[in-house]
């Protein structure tokens, strides 16, 4: 996340916490951009705290997860949902298996940083096939807020 989106992202949450409308994040990110050095890892601070300010509101934030979610995005953002969802088979994790491999010099679990072995260790909470993802967004803000959003269908409701 290069400070350009940082920004973006920080201007968006502290908008919803504002207008206390629920947040819906889909993150997609190998990581950070290293070429901007520090300004690139402070982002992730700056996300997280304006996240907290959006918790302490209790505005719901749902964060989606795509293939890859990496890097800090993942530690600082991705993972802090108040319902946290990945796409099917999503490589999500802080660093990549080959990284963690050579660090830990120990082969990795047979689906490490899947969606769906993050699912059975309790890392996010589903897992939703594009084709299904905006009915159930839907569904989550509805339960989440009270007021529908999207009608079971996934179709949009015809403005009256």
């Amino acid at each position: 996340m290069g400070t350009a989106v940082g920004e973006r992202l920080t201007r968006l949450i502290e908008h919803a916490a504002e207008k206390r409308l629920p947040l819906v994040v889909v993150s997609a990110s190998g990581g950070a951009r290293m070429q901007e050095g520090i300004f690139s890892l402070l982002q992730m601070a700056k996300v997280a705290a304006a996240l907290a300010r959006l918790r302490a509101r209790r505005v719901p934030f749902l964060s989606v997860l795509t293939d890859p979610t990496t890097g800090g995005v993942a530690a600082s953002l991705a993972f802090v949902g108040d319902v946290n969802l990945a796409e099917p088979g999503a490589l999500i994790g802080f660093a990549g298996p080959r990284v963690i491999e050579q660090t830990i010099d120990q082969k990795l679990p047979e689906g490490f940083q899947r969606a769906e072995f993050l699912l059975e260790h309790g890392m996010i909470d589903l897992i939703v096939p594009r084709v299904e993802l905006r009915a159930t967004l839907g569904r989550l803000l509805d339960l989440l807020v009270g007021t529908a959003v999207l009608p079971k269908s996934g179709r949009p409701r015809k403005s009256r």
